[in-house]
């Protein structure tokens, strides 16, 4: 915030440690005779969460976290009458995409959650049976505590054995968390009759800024560590995983890492490897952000050589022996899509059981209404047959 009287900065979220989302001014106005006023607030990541966040800019106390839930595209609109106004944001959840929401302000004990406005989605999802997000923590790499969520399929049975959807989300620096998406959309893997699996390794977001930054470098070992002692805890933890019964699938980052359990481990009936970094150093030549593989690997190739090729999972491609389906679209400039075609080709030259799903009309998300219906059966027909009923 700046006094444009004094000129005088002040950063009002110095000492918060997650990154700030949506935000708006309440134009609050106090009575006569009071100090100043100024609240801001703003949504932030955290824990797999959205909350919202209060700070007062003329206060020195740090933001103030509202309810529990995951929120965005704040708008506030003053009142006519005595009160503050209206807060006016989207809500979504694991198992019910965005609606619209208000908070009154001055807001009653019982209303600080917020009411919502529209009910677009009610009667649809009235009549489908999605389970709940539930969190867990275990001890990843460093000995850290480490998040991971896991939604049930449908008609669940604690009596009964389940085979296990292992996601694991791209960025890296993103997270899974009690928000829906059309894409990878964790209820409709569960609805397979699967056990899904959600880790948020070292490099997530919403755990603070060094959590973040601890992947730089490091794409194939802490988060790899967290991902393994993740699956561990929940074999151990869960009787009814059957933990010979399991499938890895990831895209962007998770892609990557997906290429890189190829090498690294054999405890996966089959994989799925969408949009994913095979070669580091034709990744670097190929992507139109070039400051992101410089910035993970601290440099480009000709610097930083041994950094890409010590995390490059096709160095390793003579210990690849699981069945994996590959995705990839055309117009996929973040990761071209030669990278999913050197992994294709690899896996059929060494007589891996493999399948490619190519996309001449997607870029690096699968856009398209029948495209992902297309995805949606191909990705769980290929779980399914190595997975299912085994």
């Amino acid at each position: 915030m700046q006094d444009r009287q004094t000129g005088k900065i002040r950063d009002l979220t110095e000492k918060f440690d997650l990154s700030v989302g949506s935000f708006t001014w309440t134009l609050a106005e106090p009575p006569p005779h009071e100090k100043p006023i100024m609240p801001l607030l703003f949504s932030a990541e955290d824990h797999g969460q959205s909350p919202l966040f209060y700070v007062d800019a003329f206060d020195e106390q740090p933001p103030i976290k509202g309810g529990e839930m995951h929120a965005d595209d704040l708008v506030f609109l003053k009142s006519s009458s005595d009160g503050l106004g209206t807060l006016y944001f989207t809500r979504m959840s694991i198992s019910a995409p965005n609606e619209i929401w208000r908070i009154e302000f001055p807001t009653p004990k019982d209303k600080r959650e917020g009411e919502p406005v529209t009910r677009l989605n009610d009667a649809l999802l009235s009549q489908i049976d999605m389970q709940p997000l539930e969190s867990f923590t275990f001890k990843g790499a460093n000995n850290e505590d480490v998040q991971g969520f896991m939604v049930k399929p449908p008609g669940f049975d604690p009596a009964k054995k389940y085979p296990l959807k292992f996601l694991i989300h791209g960025g890296p620096q993103g997270s899974w968390g009690n928000d829906w998406s059309y894409r990878w959309n964790p209820e409709l893997f569960a609805a397979y009759g699967y056990v899904v699996v959600m880790i948020n390794f070292h490099g997530s977001t919403g755990y603070g800024q060094k959590f973040t930054d601890s992947i730089s470098g490091d794409w194939g070992g802490k988060p790899y560590v967290d991902l393994m002692k993740g699956l561990d805890y929940v074999e151990k933890t869960y009787p009814f995983i059957d933990k010979n019964r399991e499938a890895a699938l990831g895209a962007s980052y998770g892609g990557y890492m997906a290429n890189w359990l190829l090498g690294h481990t054999e405890r996966f009936k089959c994989i799925v490897s969408h949009d994913g970094t095979f070669n580091t150093e034709s990744g670097y030549g190929t992507t139109e952000e070039l400051w992101f593989p410089e910035w993970e690997f601290k440099g480009p190739p000709w610097k930083q050589r041994e950094l890409y090729r010590k995390w490059s999972p096709h160095l390793f491609a003579d210990k690849f022996k699981t069945p994996t389906l590959v995705v990839h679209g055309q117009l996929d400039y973040r990761l071209d899509v030669s990278e999913g075609f050197q992994l294709f080709t690899t896996l059929q030259r060494l007589k891996v059981p493999s399948k490619m799903l190519y996309f001449p009309d997607e870029g690096h998300w699968v856009l398209q209404p029948q495209n992902s219906r297309l995805w949606y059966k191909t990705v769980n027909d290929w779980v399914d047959q190595w997975c299912k009923g085994q």
